[in-house]
């Protein structure tokens, strides 16, 4: 097991637990209870959670897995869901893409689409997300439109005024959302408000919206609202969807792609 993959792991059996001793710990991964105190100590040094004798506690603030641990979850699955929804955007198309390891891959799979690599700037690309600005800059097919914003430090997003004001400003012929959940009742949501506030502007400003999100992000709800359901027009996501999950969101307009 990586670095990554077992502070990963550490990190969500905290928070599902709240406490959690080096003992514990170590037999659920299987590792040495000189590699747990070891990792505790680094995490607690980027003040991802709180050292105490024998363990470790949840830090104080509104918890978030950093975007850099999520993107080791589902890996497989969410790469398929990228190559889906890349086909799905045609040359020439203004998209827009939200935060998050799905939205990164999606923009991946954008880049090595070789109809999208004839030396001309063949796509422009709206996004929030520092990261994905940073790796699709260098490419000459994509023109790259970086909202300003107040960058949070967990998922690579810029947020706030500043980002709204651009994006007031834009047209789009496609909004691809990253989701915390997506629900056929509830619609769309983010577990943070201030981004869920500048995703619903990138869906309000499009033509098109799809959604792209594993099969554990549906039938859920989070904390923010992004858009209705009836905004959505597509959801791509992976062949562990429930079959009572999709049909509801058939039923309420929204063209579901398993892959």
């Amino acid at each position: 097991m990586s670095r990554d993959a077992r502070w990963t792991e550490l990190l969500e059996l905290l928070v599902a637990r709240g406490r959690l001793e080096v003992a514990e710990a170590a037999e659920a991964l299987g590792v040495s209870a000189a590699t747990v105190r070891r990792d505790f100590d680094r995490l607690a040094e980027q003040q991802m959670l709180v050292r105490t004798r024998g363990g470790a506690v949840v830090h104080g603030v509104s918890y978030q897995l950093p975007l850099r641990y999520q993107a080791s979850r589902r890996v497989t699955e969410k790469q398929r869901i990228a190559a889906a929804v890349a086909g799905l955007v045609a040359p020439g198309e203004a998209v827009g893409l939200t935060g998050g390891t799905t939205t990164t891959e999606v923009a991946r799979a954008l880049a090595v689409r070789p109809d999208l690599a004839d030396g001309s700037p063949a796509l422009t690309v709206v996004t929030n997300a520092l990261n994905i600005a940073t790796e699709l800059a260098v490419r000459p097919q994509f023109k790259i439109v970086l909202t300003g914003g107040v960058a949070r430090p967990r998922s690579y997003e810029l947020t706030g005024p500043l980002a709204a004001r651009v994006l007031g400003q834009l047209t789009l012929d496609t909004a691809v959302l990253g989701v915390d959940a997506f629900h056929p009742e509830a619609g769309a949501a983010a577990r943070d408000e201030e981004e869920a506030v500048i995703n619903r502007m990138l869906a309000e400003r499009a033509g098109r919206v799809v959604v792209a999100a594993d099969s554990t992000k549906l039938g859920g709800r989070a904390f923010a609202r992004i858009c209705d359901t009836d905004r959505v027009d597509t959801v791509v996501t992976d062949t562990g969807v429930a079959a009572a999950t999709a049909a509801a969101f058939t039923e309420a307009g929204v063209t579901v792609l398993t892959v």
